[in-house]
């Protein structure tokens, strides 16, 4: 009786399992961001993360093309499903990164993809078809920070200014089986006073609800208090009595990377993929998106306070110097509101004129 009566049930109870099945239907998008220079384990940790090989094709350079070589954006993409869930994984890599004597080059790269994404977005946005809109917007920056350092260096809080009111920043120390217990708590302290000092905000973890259940709120303590994360990446399995485990093998022992004792690996999986997924990509959509998108519409009002003046045609001035690709494309779209608002005022007086047309008729036909 208690199944019939759950499924006869009408009522707005049920909204939470139409928005999930919905959801489930049209999947999920989740873009990662992967910078630090070479050799620091970045592939290899992101194959032990999601399960898979995005890097069978990857070439190493050596030490004469590293010095020359640019910073470069590479996107692999892959589906992941689980219980029903699809999710489409973006991995966007940025090879050559502080490889150069000048890495300027290196934070422009990064910079340039995250605004470009949230440029064809807004452009996306204000078109017909957005029901269709594909997101490719960075939710999440792993930074990985060589474990031999004491704390971080210039170039990591270069980069961290220039990305830090743009994307979510999670810090990973990388290769952390090559320090001690000791060494790990203090590169992190050191790591945090640098982040406190230079005003850089990281991705801070949200305050649990009151009614979460005490095991939740455990786990949620034990991820803030593990930032930043000292990880080890492994896509090897070793067999250990009698058990296998993602792990490394060394002459004095074995680093289990799921073990919480030897890694963060763990906590940073749960993180990424379990438990803040979805407010990563929230806090991109209501924070870091929505700056992106007041800067764009400022730009609409100053530009077309300053251009209107000229406009004396339906053209917009594309020669411009001082006007950049995406200041044409807002005055564009400022324009066309504007000839649609005139329209609109236009067909307005029309009716207005009919409808004194249709009173005068009518006062004369009762005369």
């Amino acid at each position: 009786m208690g199944d019939k009566n759950d499924r006869d049930y009408i009522g707005f109870a049920t909204l939470p399992d139409q928005v999930h099945r919905k959801s489930v239907k049209r999947g999920f998008d989740f873009t990662l961001m992967v910078v630090g220079e070479s050799g620091l384990g970045k592939s290899t940790l992101i194959n032990s993360l999601f399960l898979g090989d995005l890097y069978k094709e990857r070439t190493v350079p050596d030490v004469g093309e590293r010095l020359t070589k640019t910073t470069l954006i590479e996107k692999k993409t892959m589906d992941i499903e689980e219980r029903g869930v699809k999710l489409r994984l973006t991995i966007v890599d940025t090879p050559g990164f502080g490889d150069a004597l000048n890495c300027e080059e290196s934070w422009k790269a990064c910079t340039n993809y995250i605004d470009d994404q949230f440029r064809q977005y807004f452009t996306d946005e204000s078109g017909l078809n957005r029901r269709n809109i594909q997101d490719n917007r960075v939710h999440c920056c792993l930074y990985f920070v060589p474990s031999w350092g004491h704390s971080l260096r210039q170039v990591d809080l270069e980069l961290m200014k220039r990305l830090h009111r743009k994307v979510n920043i999670v810090i990973v120390i990388a290769k952390a089986d090559t320090l001690t217990a000791s060494e790990v708590a203090k590169l992190k302290k050191n790591i945090l006073n640098d982040i406190k000092d230079n005003d850089i905000q990281i991705y801070e973890f949200p305050d649990c609800d009151s009614d979460e259940d005490e095991a939740f709120k455990e786990q949620d303590r034990e991820m803030k208090a593990a930032v930043p994360f000292a990880v080890v990446g492994s896509d090897i399995t070793i067999e250990v009595a009698g058990k296998k485990i993602r792990g490394r093998q060394y002459p004095w022992g074995v680093v289990d990377v799921e073990n919480p004792k030897h890694s963060d690996f763990i906590k940073l999986r749960t993180m990424l993929i379990s438990t803040h997924m979805q407010d990563l990509k929230d806090v991109t959509e209501d924070v870091h998106y929505e700056n992106f998108r007041t800067q764009c519409i400022s730009q609409i009002s100053q530009y077309a306070s300053r251009e209107r003046g000229k406009l004396k045609r339906d053209s917009l001035p594309y020669d411009a110097a001082d006007i950049s690709e995406t200041d044409r494309l807002l005055l564009e779209k400022d324009e066309e509101i504007r000839r649609m608002q005139d329209m609109l005022r236009q067909m307005q007086e029309k009716l207005k004129d009919s409808g004194q047309d249709n009173k005068k008729h009518d006062s004369i036909i009762d005369v």
